[in-house]
């Protein structure tokens, strides 16, 4: 089926303004969302100011998804991107979980945050066809959330 809708995890930019680019380059009526941690939350930040502003902390189950968001990919986002929007911790670690039990599928927590985002907004992505970035599976599991 044609996708709608991609959702994809936020960190350095570089997924997101990749996906991005492709994405609209072939079709520039579909939506693309970014979901990133609220206590990693520069790109939501920057989008909101216009420019690029730090992490004011990093304190997130979704360590890959710490970096600051890039110089180089910050203009291909803010340009091209729908809207980022921020997931809170327990979002994650239930979106995690249900990955884990449903689809039997072992994925790091940063990679969930994107079926957190749809969890959490579902009537922005209801009767449409979407697509979820899910790409990571570095897991310690001594380090697991439950």
């Amino acid at each position: 089926p044609n996708i709608d809708v991609i959702v994809s995890p936020v960190s350095g930019g570089g997924l997101l303004s990749g996906s991005l680019i492709a994405a609209k380059g072939m079709n520039s009526n579909i939506k693309v969302f970014g979901a990133e941690p609220k206590e990693a939350d520069d790109a939501y930040r920057s989008l909101k100011k216009g420019t690029i502003v730090s992490n004011k902390t990093i304190d997130t189950i979704c360590d890959g998804l710490r970096a600051q968001i890039g110089t180089k990919t910050f203009p291909v986002i803010q340009d091209l991107v729908d809207e980022i929007i921020t997931i809170e911790e327990n979002e994650v670690i239930d979106s995690l979980r249900m990955i884990w039990e449903r689809l039997k599928i072992i994925v790091e927590p940063s990679c969930s945050i994107a079926l957190a985002l749809v969890l959490k907004k579902k009537h922005l992505f209801k009767g449409q066809n979407v697509g979820l970035i899910m790409s990571g599976g570095n897991v310690d599991l001594n380090k697991l959330p439950w």
